[in-house]
């Protein structure tokens, strides 16, 4: 038998032919499923849940206008958010894709359908948590933190909003259009993103950061589900922003020493001495908060989480607020205009190039 060498630039031409090829079949389309109902809504869209036809499973379809991402100049986001849903596969506490796609008009993310509800409705009916159930969350949090930091993505908006618990009672974070990729230990970035009550202090003055911004953010979380409110909050936002940069965290009564131990070590304004900046996830577990947890316990899965959401079905939506699965499913979502074009065509002179994805099982004609 003979073989041919291949240069490097023929394997480049080679895997860019193979590429349009697997284009020129998208796996899935708009008509591939039945849009039932809208369970949330964004800047950029809406989330509804949708059963597949062929086989009747259950997802959650994010929907975004490419107009508004690009008239916000935020195509860099959504890629990103796209790159990192698709790295992010094999960890328990986060979201996975299952699909995307486009449309000349529209962008598909879809994604795990996790219907126990956000961390904040359970938290605002409940105003606190007990400090074992927080205790819970923040850990299967911060694994999941550990994980994105060992890929050398941040999440950078970390709240309760973004914090899903499955139909067992486990945590599920969602939403990376706000992940910056590429930031290691020793890199960092200077991008002014995130929600104001969670911000850093770093972030607040437009320094460079890096992954301790995460951790910043999970203590923030932390004290709210301890105290109901978040540890800086003011209705003024010039008040909570000069009260993260120079305001002592005060302590209050309800939490024990070895829990103020941590939120003081999470939100030590300087990041450079904030718990994590030295080795990261390994100094979170190693703090005494979290003597009792048993990490490889944890991501297996084989805790027991403290409260079970009142899930039915697996297409039950009572944990989703009234005001979004009482909105009719726009028509134009299900039944894009000019939606069945050649994926390859659409994507080659288009600002989302390269965001169709399906997994390689789908590709049975090859």
């Amino acid at each position: 038998e003979s073989y041919v060498e291949l240069r490097p630039e023929d394997i480049s031409v080679v895997l860019s032919e193979y590429f349009s090829i697997l284009t020129l079949f998208p796996s899935a389309k708009p008509t591939d499923f039945n849009f039932l109902k809208v369970i949330g809504k964004g800047s950029f869209g809406k989330v509804l849940l949708a059963k597949r036809n062929l086989d009747g499973k259950y997802y959650a379809i994010k929907v975004l206008q490419k107009r508004i991402i690009l008239n916000r100049r935020e195509q860099k986001h959504i890629m990103a958010e796209r790159n990192v849903l698709l790295k992010n596969v094999k960890h328990p506490f986060l979201v996975g894709l299952h699909y995307s796609f486009q449309t000349t008009d529209k962008l598909y993310f879809v994604l795990d359908f996790v219907n126990g509800g956000e961390l904040f409705f359970h938290l605002q009916k409940e105003r606190t948590f007990p400090e074992p159930r927080a205790k819970f969350y923040i850990a299967e949090m911060a694994s999941a933190l550990g994980y994105l930091h060992s890929l050398n993505i941040v999440y950078r908006d970390l709240k309760p909003e973004n914090i899903l618990l499955d139909f067992e009672g486990h945590i599920v974070l969602t939403d990376f259009g706000l992940c910056k990729e590429g930031i290691s230990q020793t890199e960092t970035t200077s991008t002014f993103c995130g929600t104001p009550e969670y911000l850093a202090p770093e972030v607040l003055k437009k320094q460079p950061y890096d992954n301790t911004v995460d951790w910043w953010c999970l203590g923030s979380v932390l004290y709210e589900m301890l105290f109901g409110l978040p540890p800086f909050y003011s209705r003024d936002t010039h008040e909570m922003y000069n009260n993260i940069l120079h305001k002592p965290l005060v302590m209050r009564s309800g939490a024990s020493s070895t829990a103020w131990s941590l939120l003081l070590a999470l939100l030590e304004k300087d990041g450079t001495r904030r718990l994590g900046s030295r080795d990261d996830f390994n100094e979170i577990k190693a703090h005494t908060f979290f003597t009792t947890i048993n990490w490889d316990d944890l991501e297996q899965r084989k805790v027991q989480p403290p409260f079970t959401p009142n899930v039915n079905t697996p297409y039950d939506i009572t944990n989703f607020d009234p005001e979004f699965t009482e909105e009719t499913v726009p028509n134009s979502v299900c039944y894009a205009d000019h939606s069945i074009v050649n994926a390859s065509v659409m994507e080659a002179d288009d600002a989302f190039l390269g965001f169709s994805y399906a997994p390689p099982s789908d590709y049975s004609f090859l």
